[in-house]
This record gives structure tokens, sequence and C-alpha cells, in this order.
């Protein structure tokens, strides 16, 4: 099964996605996307270590997201992804401009061939104002474009606002 958990910052998003894999009766592991750059970051990272349980496996990778999927997936495992919005950040950041492109497709080809569960997290961001600089609209831009695809693979699609999951698709 390939779940997406839609929400902005706070909004439980996390913690629903946590909950629906300790509560999937398979071995987890955790694919964080996000890279300690700085100490703020880290409290964050730090955080959601300590919510993890500690039988859950850890795989680190804020690029090549697809290879890992591909490499950790089983038929008795679900992968909790968090997040993806950090990992399309990171690729925007990079000096190669077509690296977003290929890991994209890469993503959206390998997800419908994976075993096991899947739950994917990202951010929201497309409900406020447009951002004025080029680069956060582009980030804008690809998250919603990332999301319309996601959204249309998964078989379950959840937003969750205040703690609360609203099922967009699905259960």
């Amino acid at each position: 099964m390939l779940e997406l958990i839609l929400g902005g910052a706070r909004s439980g998003k996390s913690r629903l996605a946590e909950q629906r894999a300790a509560g999937s009766g398979l071995a987890v592991t955790y694919v964080a996307t996000g890279q300690t750059l700085d100490g703020e970051m880290a409290a964050r990272v730090a955080h959601h270590r300590a919510r993890r349980p500690e039988h859950w496996g850890l795989v680190e990778e804020p690029l090549a997201l697809a290879r890992v999927l591909r490499e950790q997936a089983a038929p008795d495992g679900c992968l909790l992804v968090d997040c993806l919005t950090l990992w399309l950040t990171n690729l925007l950041m990079l000096d190669d401009p077509a690296r977003l492109a290929v890991e994209r497709q890469a993503l959206l080809e390998t997800l419908p061939e994976l075993p096991g569960r899947i739950i994917l997290v990202s951010n929201e961001t497309g409900l406020g104002v447009v951002p004025l600089g080029e680069l956060t609209r582009r980030y804008v831009d690809e998250a919603g474009w990332l999301h319309q695809a996601l959204a249309a693979a998964c078989q379950r699609v959840t937003f969750t606002v205040a703690g609360l999951p609203m099922e967009l698709k699905g259960d």
C-alpha cells in the first residue's frame, strides 16, 4: 500500500505517519531526508528520533530517495519517508539543476513497483500567498507538482490539520 500524508508545519502529519507505521504490524524502517545543517534543524531531528521506537530501522538519505526505497522495501516491511519537502529542498539547493528532475522521475517510477507498505510525509506549501522570490516560487511549484503526481499514484491520501486527519483518498 502506498500512502501520502500531507499537512502544514506542526500539523501532526509525522505523528500520524508514525502511528500508522507502528499499527501496521510490519517491520518499520524510517527514511529520513533531513540534514542537520544548523542547530535548529538538529533539535528537530532529535525530537523526531526521541519519538520513534528504538527497534525501528533508520536510513538517512537526503538525495537518492528512489534508490534507498528500492534497497529497503520488502513485502513484510513498512517504509516511512519523512519528509518529501526536505528532500525536494535538498535537491533544489544543488549546483546541478537537472538532478531534481532525474530524482523525481526515479521516485515516481519506483513507487508503484515497491513491495510492502510505503508511507510518505510531506508539507503542503501551496495554501498561502505566492512567495516573492524565484527560488521559493519554484519550491512551491515543484512541491505542488510532486504532490499531485504522488496523490494520483497513492491508494490513500490524508491531509492533516491541527492534529486531525482528513482522508482525501482511500480509507
